[in-house]
């Protein structure tokens, strides 16, 4: 894998060197990927392959265009036999809504997954002394918080038994909704759409002809010279749709440039002649695409070309890249059930810890939030 150089200015000597002081002989803690030793790199390149905001060049681009995040960040590696088998990207303290004595995933609005970079031989009772470790380390620590995670995966099971392991109880709760195609089941763009709701394909068609007669034209943009043109034309279509500014104005533009280098990036424009109307991120990688970002000018709404972008870059992602997954990633909403297959859920796991009064009384409200629902739920008749 190509190593991301990321985006904004480098990580100062202090981020890129030596590791904070040592909590114990098996973990160390690290302020930026890039001070990394190898192996642990290692792993967060490993643990991409299942979403790219586990990986370096993720991390990199965050961390460059989210001060408040970068003063917090804390890469916490584990080692067993001299071999880094652990690396847990969390935030603690900083400015970004972290509250003293508490820890939290290194991840916010921008994420649609976390999860600790694993080895594939690492149980629960392994990774316990990584928590413990984290406990003596930044205490009082109160309460953890780990989200968005898959809860079908193995870093979810191996965190949660870890957790209890560790003598902290924890509570799973609802992060968002996630939809998602599985494009290996179909055979080519055709057989894709054959499958869609028949007002989907019939408000496509209409689209179409609309952008047509309009003189439209479609652009994906993978890399190359036209990177930079067409970042500034996203941006200008997201100024001018419905969508609150981003917060974190860097953000955008650095994650466009860097899964330009690492080969990720399927940009999508409409424009009429030389005006951007609609504008799309997908982001393809280790064989899914996920669609990270769209908007349209609310000026063409009438247009439809928001949907013929879409279909555009579907077909894109189905007959050239030849992914196996499609993910709409957070959120629920109406429309993206006719163009997905399936639905999960991506959860979060809330732990406290019962040995500070704050973290037992935490411990105790997440129990008894969880007791009082069905207490008050009226008799069956």
């Amino acid at each position: 894998m190509r190593r991301d150089a990321g985006a904004g200015a480098p990580p100062s000597d202090a981020l890129r060197g030596r590791p904070e002081a040592d909590t114990g002989p098996a973990l160390s803690v690290y302020r930026h990927p890039d001070a990394l030793p190898p192996d642990a790199l290692a792993l967060l390149c490993r643990a991409e392959c299942a979403g790219i905001e586990l990986g370096p060049a993720w991390y990199r681009n965050f961390l460059a265009t989210l001060p408040g995040f970068r003063d917090g960040a804390r890469f916490h590696v584990l080692r067993r036999d001299g071999r880094a088998v652990a690396v847990l990207p969390l935030l603690v303290g900083g400015e970004d809504g972290v509250r003293p004595g508490c820890a939290q995933a290194l991840a916010n609005y921008y994420s649609a997954l976390w999860a600790p970079a694993l080895d594939d031989s690492l149980t629960a009772p392994e990774l316990a002394p990584l928590l413990r470790g984290l406990l003596r380390r930044h205490a009082p620590l109160h309460t953890l918080d780990f989200a968005p995670m898959d809860p079908g995966s193995r870093a979810w099971t191996v965190l949660r038994g870890a957790l209890r392991d560790a003598g902290l109880p924890a509570w799973d709760y609802l992060a968002f909704g996630n939809w998602y195609l599985r494009a290996d089941a179909f055979e080519g763009w055709e057989a894709y759409l054959a499958a869609r709701p028949g007002t989907l394909r019939n408000t496509l068609r209409r689209a179409e002809k609309r952008l047509e007669r309009a003189g439209g034209r479609v652009e994906i943009v993978s890399g190359g010279e036209r990177v930079e043109a067409v970042a500034q034309a996203y941006a200008r279509v997201y100024a001018a749709s419905w969508k609150e500014p981003e917060p974190h104005p860097a953000f955008m533009p650095g994650l466009i440039r860097s899964c330009a280098r690492q080969g990720w990036l399927r940009l999508g424009m409409v424009w009429l002649q030389e005006q951007p109307v609609a504008a799309q991120l997908w982001i393809v990688a280790h064989g899914k695409a996920a669609i990270y970002k769209l908007a349209y000018d609310e000026a063409f709404k009438a247009l439809g070309s928001g949907t013929v972008l879409t279909a555009r870059l579907m077909r894109h992602v189905l007959e050239r890249d030849g992914v196996a997954e499609v993910d709409y990633l957070m959120g629920d909403d109406a429309y993206k059930r006719d163009w997905m297959s399936h639905r999960r859920e991506r959860r979060g796991l809330r732990a406290c810890n019962p040995r500070t009064p704050r973290g037992l009384l935490a411990a105790a409200r997440e129990a008894a939030a969880r007791l009082l629902p069905p207490l008050r739920r009226p008799p069956p008749p």
